[in-house]
């Protein structure tokens, strides 16, 4: 688990006493692959630009974001490590 905010692992785990809960260090890009799908959107699409309002602001992170997502090998380029299965 990340150390963000709204984590909390209170209540988390009750009635699955077999579970434990890691916390991530504050900042590992090499333990939480989204941390490298944020750093590409910032620095290769998201970076330079100009808005004109809150709706162009959806508008344009959901273009970037739909084009991510369109390319697996980029998607699995960034977000693949040997410890995590993500053919299953």
């Amino acid at each position: 688990m990340d150390r963000a905010a709204w984590h909390f692992e209170d209540g988390l785990v009750k009635g699955l006493g077999n579970v434990v809960i890691i916390r991530l260090v504050p900042y590992s890009p090499e333990l939480n692959p989204i941390e490298q799908v944020w750093s590409w959107l910032r620095q290769d699409k998201l970076s330079n630009r100009s808005v004109e309002n809150y709706d162009d602001i959806l508008d344009q992170v959901s273009e970037v974001w739909n084009a991510f997502i369109l390319c697996a090998d980029r998607v699995k380029s960034l977000c693949f490590r040997d410890w995590i299965n993500l053919t299953s």
